[in-house]
């Protein structure tokens, strides 16, 4: 009950900023206020329903390092997407065609971090850390990352391998990062960060959901196996590829600190690391 609980508060708020957002398209300060706002508001009331629902307090979401947290995350997300347009672009499937909008790209950070928060609370912060206590970090992770990526086979152009490909980039590292960590920060950030990357910067499509206008005016070309077609660069096998590095990584980080959850485990992990442990 607790795991519906929590979903449902959060799920109300980002509906809510969904909305909210749709009726101010094409105003992008309110855009950027509405999205800004709808993560602060999504965080509150994780916060305040996780001590109602379990009586404890919800240290993955701890005010205490949150902001350098949060960069961390970000620069990793920068970086893991401009890996993945630099090979892209090197193998001719993206070419850069001046500038494009500063305004348009302000405006996606609201819709960004609305979108990063509300997801990892849901999809890390309340389903996978619940699965984890039942049936341990390893299963809790395949499990969670499909019906993440399963959740994508509602996006404009979404296809059943854009949809599996989100469930190995998004769903399996955002939650290695979260197991590595222990703070919800560092993949809010990363998510972040990542689709800031991919729409904010060099305007490409983000999950299939249609071309964004960010900083760079780009211009994905090529077969689909390359630049991932329609769906964007997330289908592309660099991003796979650089996403299942990264989610090595913290995996590997994750069992150095003794972060894994075995299976069958009730207790939940009480405490909050950070990168730079």
């Amino acid at each position: 009950m607790r795991l519906l609980k929590q979903l449902v508060a959060v799920a109300v708020v980002a509906f809510v900023g969904s909305l909210g957002v749709g009726a101010v398209q094409g105003n992008r300060f309110l855009t950027l206020v509405i999205g800004v706002a709808t993560a602060v508001l999504a965080v509150f009331v994780y916060a305040r329903v996780v001590r109602w629902s379990e009586r404890r307090e919800p240290v993955e979401v701890a005010a205490k390092g949150a902001a350098t947290a949060v960069g961390r995350g970000v620069l990793i997300g920068i970086g893991l997407f401009s890996a993945v347009i630099v090979n892209i672009a090197f193998m001719g499937g993206y070419r850069i065609d001046g500038g494009g909008s500063v305004a348009g790209a302000v405006a996606l950070v609201g819709f960004m971090a609305a979108a990063a928060v509300t997801e990892e609370l849901l999809f890390r912060g309340i389903l996978f850390r619940i699965v984890e206590e039942r049936t341990g970090t390893w299963m809790a992770l395949v499990l969670t990352a499909l019906v993440f990526g399963m959740s994508h086979l509602f996006n404009q152009h979404a296809s059943l391998w854009g949809a599996l490909a989100i469930a190995i980039e998004g769903g399996g590292m955002l939650a290695a990062a979260y197991v590595a960590t222990r703070t919800l920060w560092v993949p809010i950030g990363l998510h972040f960060g990542w689709n800031f990357a991919a729409a904010g910067i060099f305007s490409t499509e983000v999950s299939g959901n249609g071309a964004t206008e960010g900083l760079l005016h780009g211009v994905t070309s090529g077969p689909a196996l390359l630049t991932g077609g329609d769906f964007g660069p997330e289908g592309s096998p660099y991003s796979v590829a650089f996403c299942v590095l990264m989610t090595i990584v913290f995996m590997w980080l994750a069992r150095r600190r003794g972060n894994l959850v075995p299976r069958r485990r009730g207790a939940r992990p009480g405490t909050t690391a950070t990168l730079s442990q």
